[in-house]
C-alpha cells in the first residue's frame, strides 16, 4: 500500500514539473517578454500654462502651447539624491509685470557614528516667464543636528539636539513686494520692471 501511495506522490510531481517546463518552452518560443515601461514625468506643480517638472536631467520649468511643449526654463540640473518636494507655482503681478514665484524644498541627511544633520533648504525663486529670466532668489536653511558627545572625558555619553537656522525667511506680500526676515533686519524688495530684477526698497 505504502508502494502504491510514493509512486502515485512521484507521478505527480513528475507531471508537474513536466507542466511548468512546457509553458516555460512555450512562452520562450513565442518570444514573450516582460518589459517595463518607463514611467512619464509627474508635474510637480502648474500654474497657467507652466509646469515645475524633472525632465530631461533637469529640474525646469515646462512652457506650454496647446498642450505641447514649446520652451523651458531650466532651474537646476536634477539630483537623483535629491529631490525636490513641497513644489508649488503662484502666479502674481508686481509692477504691472505678470511674474511666478515657485517654491521648493530639498532634504538632506549626512550621517556618521556619532553625529546626523537633516538639512532643510527651502528655495523661493521668481521669473519672468517671457524674457525666461529669474528676477529674485533667496534660500532658507534649517539644520536638525543630533549628536552623541562624551561627558568630562569619560566613558558616558549623551545625546544632544540643536537647530542652526541660516538665510533669510521669505515673503510674497500681496502688492507684489517681497521681504527678507532675518536675525537682526528686514529687508523689503521692489520690482523694478525697466531692470527686470527686483530692488531693495528705498
Amino acid at each position: 500500500m505504502k508502494k502504491i501511495v510514493i509512486f502515485t506522490l512521484m507521478a505527480l510531481m513528475s507531471l508537474t514539473a513536466f507542466s511548468q517546463k512546457k509553458t516555460r518552452g512555450e512562452a520562450g518560443r513565442s518570444g514573450a517578454k516582460t518589459t517595463t515601461k518607463p514611467t512619464a514625468t509627474a508635474a510637480l506643480a502648474k500654474a497657467d500654462n507652466l509646469v515645475a517638472e524633472v525632465k530631461k536631467g533637469n529640474f525646469q520649468l515646462t512652457i506650454n502651447e496647446n498642450g505641447k511643449e514649446k520652451d523651458a526654463v531650466i532651474i537646476k540640473p536634477a539630483d537623483a539624491n535629491v529631490k525636490p518636494t513641497n513644489c508649488k507655482l503662484t502666479a502674481f503681478t508686481a509692477n504691472g509685470t505678470k511674474l511666478y514665484l515657485l517654491t521648493w524644498t530639498e532634504n538632506v541627511q549626512i550621517k556618521t557614528p556619532k553625529k546626523t544633520e537633516d538639512i532643510t533648504h527651502l528655495f523661493s525663486v521668481i521669473y519672468e516667464i517671457a524674457n525666461k529670466k529669474q528676477v529674485f532668489s533667496n534660500t532658507q536653511t534649517t539644520n536638525h543636528i543630533t549628536e552623541i558627545v562624551s561627558l568630562g572625558g569619560t566613558a558616558a555619553t549623551e545625546t544632544q539636539e540643536k537647530i542652526r537656522r541660516d538665510g533669510f525667511e521669505f515673503t510674497l506680500n500681496p502688492d507684489g513686494t517681497v521681504t527678507q526676515k532675518g536675525k537682526k533686519q528686514d529687508i523689503k524688495w521692489v520690482y523694478d520692471a525697466v531692470k527686470m530684477e527686483y530692488v531693495v526698497k528705498k
